[in-house]
């Protein structure tokens, strides 16, 4: 039995959670959610706690309940408190601005570097340099971060880019000088 997808899922207070077949939604104080989950694991809701429980043995129905509680999970933790990531951009003249729902980076390029942010995702600058990403979906979350990120890795030699708050970067030596 996994020990993941056998823990019950509380539901707080403010959260009202709707099972039509397959299909669950979340509604809560920060948005919506939709999932549709696959017919081996099976979502039952028992007053105040969801269980999800797989219909067989079989290897695909063991693999997908564990996945299947933590994703229900994340859409009820989502909708309740949110998930927040956190960027920080080091590099001298790299820094970041927000418009509405669009950051402009300047991370050396000769151009700014536009990201435009999907709905249900905020982003806030503090300092030029610090960012914050906060939404209710987890996946969107981390895929936003990544894609941000991704525009300019830090490199390994003065490490400059941008980087998980928290993110240790291996450094390696510069070249050796002449003797």
């Amino acid at each position: 039995m996994s020990r993941i997808g056998k823990a019950p899922i509380p539901i707080p207070d403010k959260v009202e959670v709707t099972i039509q077949d397959q299909q669950v939604t979340v509604k809560g104080p920060l948005g919506t959610l939709t999932r549709t989950f696959r017919p081996e694991v099976k979502i039952e809701r028992e007053g105040n706690v969801i269980t999800v429980t797989r219909v067989n043995e079989e290897r695909l129905s063991r693999s997908l309940h564990g996945l299947s509680r933590t994703l229900l999970n994340n859409m009820v933790q989502g909708v309740s408190v949110g998930f927040t990531k956190n960027l920080e951009i080091v590099g001298v003249g790299y820094k970041a601005a927000v418009q509405g729902n669009k950051l402009t980076l300047a991370l050396g390029y000769s151009h700014p570097v536009e990201i435009i942010a999907p709905a249900g995702i905020e982003i806030t600058v503090e300092g030029n340099t610090k960012l914050q990403v906060k939404g209710a979906d987890k996946q969107t979350v981390g895929d936003i971060t990544a894609l941000i990120r991704s525009k300019r890795p830090p490199e390994p030699y003065k490490g400059k880019g941008v980087k998980y708050a928290g993110e240790k970067i291996r450094r390696k030596a510069g070249k050796a000088g002449k003797k």
